[in-house]
């Protein structure tokens, strides 16, 4: 799968997000090794501890459906942005550090930047 379909499914994703406090949208479109495709969206919790992020998300719907080898994924938000420090930790257990992870604003997904993983997170923490 290109880059540019994994965005379009991002950006669908990104239309399902639950944002009433933020206003701040966010689409999450990961790719396995296999070609399969988890999205996710953002989900905003009044207490926002409890917010989940669309990267965890789609990392979680991943996970459930057995799969846990992945290839990339690509983030769409209101504005470009990088995953938060937790979803670059959460990220970290699933992928090796040459990962892919591919961002860009909902209105402009063809300016995008990729960064990987260890690009992101150079010392992420592990269990011994």
């Amino acid at each position: 799968m290109n880059d540019r379909k994994l965005f379009a499914l991002a950006r669908d994703a990104a239309q399902n997000a639950y944002c009433t406090y933020s206003h701040f949208q966010v689409g999450a479109a990961l790719l396995t090794q296999d070609g399969k495709v988890f999205c996710g969206c953002n989900v905003e919790n009044a207490s926002y501890g409890l917010t989940i992020c669309a990267e965890r998300t789609a990392i979680c719907s991943a996970i459930a459906a057995g799969c846990r080898d992945f290839e990339s994924i690509a983030i769409v938000a209101t504005q470009r942005a990088t995953p938060c420090g937790a979803c670059r930790q959460f990220l970290a257990e699933f992928v090796q550090p040459t990962f892919r992870v591919l961002v860009a604003a909902l209105v402009e997904p063809d300016a995008y930047q990729v960064y990987s993983m260890e690009e992101l997170l150079p010392h992420q923490f592990t269990f011994p």
